[in-house]
């Protein structure tokens, strides 16, 4: 009965300066980036007060993601410490009480953030994202015209079933064009044919493709069947709508990541760029577990100074982490070493010096 009465304090403790960290690091965050550009967005391009309390809200949940591992730290290191320079520690150590006894509330919350975080960063902030880029863009920005982009991707889907899967090299809004176009045609889910062609032009409320080939598709294997001079591709959207359509790799799930690297592999594009956002979806919210389990062994060393040495060093941890990651997301989209490891080798670094502090702390 103790011992719960014991986790209840120890959680709820962490728990206070964990939303007390997340308030900080945002506040932070908004102060030194978002409300920057808001100014910006209010004196260039006149944003109206409803668009600008848009762009904020919107805004937040991109925020928030990057503030978790710091706020785990932060709450690890202030609220043990503070337990520690207490003597709060030393006095349930005395009551036997283990020292992974003690941090296994911390860790739980660590825990549960990280797969909180996960959620959130696969179904709240790819949502915001889009929808904060529509508000800039066409509510802010006004732009009414579609920009050129790289890689379109264009699916025709029918009764839940892809019928058609377009994809485009890029699209060049000073020749309304699509280049370097390759469809794939689907029946009853197998691949029919594929068509190649040079370029397709919006022109008469249509697109039509030139200089092209086709090829028919029997038992996964293709043969080369005709060339074309032209040939309608089989597409409704107009160019501003096509384009809208289109997302950042901010802006997308896991699976629509997942998806847009499968097809993107299949043109032999690089895709290090993608995967690297892909693999960091998961990465990022981990590392609020990570921290925790850096931050208690750190915490429980008795210091009577205890908040502003866990401030100092939550800084420096955070730099450090942070310094990492940034490396190796520039290693895994250099094509230096293979996207997954270059991501998550951070983490392991965390999780190894974690795992050390952990160990000595409990001796």
């Amino acid at each position: 009965m103790q011992i719960r009465i014991l986790d209840k304090y120890i959680f709820k403790e962490v728990f206070k300066t964990f939303i007390f960290g997340i308030c900080a690091f945002s506040a932070v965050f908004i102060g030194s980036g978002t409300l920057f550009r808001i100014a910006q967005y209010i004196t260039e391009y006149g944003a109206s007060l409803a668009s600008v309390a848009k762009i904020f809200v919107l805004s937040l949940p991109g925020v928030v993601i990057w503030t978790f591992p710091m706020s785990m730290l932060l709450s690890g290191l202030l609220t043990i410490g503070r337990l520690s320079g207490n003597s709060e520690i030393t006095a349930m150590k005395s009551c036997g009480i283990s020292f992974y006894r003690i941090a296994a509330p911390a860790i739980v919350l660590g825990a549960f953030v990280s797969v909180f975080a996960v959620y959130f960063s696969e179904y709240i902030v790819p949502w915001s994202n889009e929808a904060y880029s529509n508000v800039l863009n066409y509510e802010i920005k006004g732009n009414l015209a579609p920009q050129s982009q790289e890689h379109i991707i264009i699916k025709d889907i029918k009764n839940g079933n892809i019928e058609n899967l377009i994809y485009a090299r890029q699209y060049d809004a000073t020749t309304n064009q699509m280049l370097g176009i390759t469809m794939q045609s689907f029946e009853k889910g197998e691949l029919s044919h594929v068509e190649n062609a040079e370029y397709a032009d919006w022109k008469d409320n249509q697109w039509t493709m030139h200089e092209g080939i086709i090829y028919d598709v029997s038992q996964g294997e293709s043969r080369h069947t005709m060339h074309f001079d032209t040939q309608v591709l089989p597409v409704n959207e107009s160019p501003k709508e096509i384009i809208r359509e289109q997302k950042k790799p901010e802006e997308m799930s896991m699976a629509e990541l997942t998806a847009q690297i499968k097809i993107m592999k299949s043109q032999y594009v690089n895709t290090a760029k993608l995967e690297t956002e892909l693999y960091q979806r998961v990465t990022i919210p981990m590392a609020s577990l990570i921290f925790t389990l850096v931050a208690v062994p750190l915490g429980m060393q008795p210091n009577r100074n205890s908040s502003s040495r866990g401030f100092v060093i939550s800084i420096v941890i955070i730099f450090i982490y942070y310094s990492l990651m940034t490396m190796a997301g520039a290693i895994a989209q250099g094509g230096t070493v293979p996207p997954i490891i270059a991501v998550w080798l951070p983490n392991i670094v965390g999780l190894i010096a974690g795992g050390w502090l952990m160990h000595r702390a409990s001796k």
